[in-house]
């Protein structure tokens, strides 16, 4: 069941964050859906402008549909991630979305603000929440690229006047995180101390952390051993998606995991398997893999066993 973004919020605020997990194929949805409810939890999935680009829009939408129909227990909202104002505007007005997210975050403040407010405006009249982001994440992320030199992290005060002049519904901020599989060097965890400024200005405001995966180690070491070359990569520690939640963290990002969960089943298969040329097999394997990560990060999450409180809340 397709819900608001507003909803799940609701619930989560301050208790658990609910996992927002971008998907681009039918296996990952596949997958993402049997998790959640193993784990009974609620989630968010995240569109990029790039998986929208992948196949066509209408594939993944109608995906998603299916999905529903074959999960019909699934509580679960659709979210734009990153888009542009364009992106913004064509999923508004598709009528699929629960919520958007505008990405103006490069731009100076008074102009990320003039982009938010309209984009605002527009999904405000159909109902539907606006995701904004101040304060700029490193790495990479499809064609989201920030050097460290320009990353920064997102100034609390600034933070309260731009949900007060745009009227969005929740924010991405930077408090250390970055995209991709190369996030820290071992040295820094989350900036807790900045995430307590920006609560006590906006307090019960729904916050977002963006690149939020962890890039486990063990995966990391497997695709290498498949013939993968991925060197000095670090993610987040998973044992701070919690406290975070606790502090207003109400939807936490995670898509780089799943890629690499992606990468090492296909990598080892066909490592273990070269006569093969049956893409089934793998794509099965991932499935029930990718199933067992979702349910193992919605447990770190807080939000596994909160589907039932959920439903009785709606």
């Amino acid at each position: 069941m397709i819900v608001t973004t507003a909803q799940l919020f609701k619930h989560a605020y301050g208790k658990y964050a609910v996992g927002a997990y971008n998907i681009n194929n039918a296996e990952q949805a596949m997958g993402l859906f049997k998790g959640a409810i193993d784990s009974q939890a609620p989630f968010i999935i995240q569109i990029s402008k790039g998986a929208r680009k992948y196949t066509d829009k209408r594939m993944l939408e109608a995906i998603i549909r299916a999905s529903s129909e074959i999960f019909p227990e699934a509580i679960f909202a659709v979210h734009l991630d990153h888009g542009d104002e364009e992106t913004c505007y064509d999923c508004i007005d598709s009528g699929f979305f629960s919520s958007v997210m505008i990405d103006a975050s490069h731009d100076p403040f008074e102009e990320n603000v003039a982009i938010t407010k309209r984009v605002v405006e527009r999904a405000h009249a159909k109902g539907i929440s606006v995701e904004a982001e101040l304060g700029m994440l490193g790495g990479v992320e499809e064609d989201i690229q920030v050097d460290e030199g320009n990353a920064c992290l997102t100034d609390p005060a600034e933070a309260e006047e731009f949900v007060k002049q745009t009227g969005c519904d929740s924010l991405a901020c930077a408090i250390g995180t970055s995209h991709g599989a190369f996030k820290f060097k071992g040295r820094q965890s989350l900036h807790f101390d900045v995430l307590d400024q920006i609560k006590a200005r906006l307090p019960g405001f729904p916050l977002v952390m963006h690149g939020s995966s962890s890039v486990p180690q063990d995966e990391v070491a497997k695709i290498n051993a498949a013939g993968g070359t991925i060197q000095d990569s670090m993610g987040v520690d998973v044992n701070e998606y919690l406290p975070a939640a606790k502090k207003g963290v109400t939807k936490i990002n995670i898509d780089t995991d799943g890629r690499l969960v992606w990468t090492r089943v296909h990598r080892e298969f066909f490592r273990d398997n070269p006569e093969q040329f049956d893409f089934r097999p793998p794509g099965k394997i991932f499935m029930a893999e990718y199933a067992k990560f979702i349910a193992s990060r919605n447990e770190l999450l807080g939000s596994a066993g909160q589907l039932e409180d959920l439903r009785k809340s709606l």
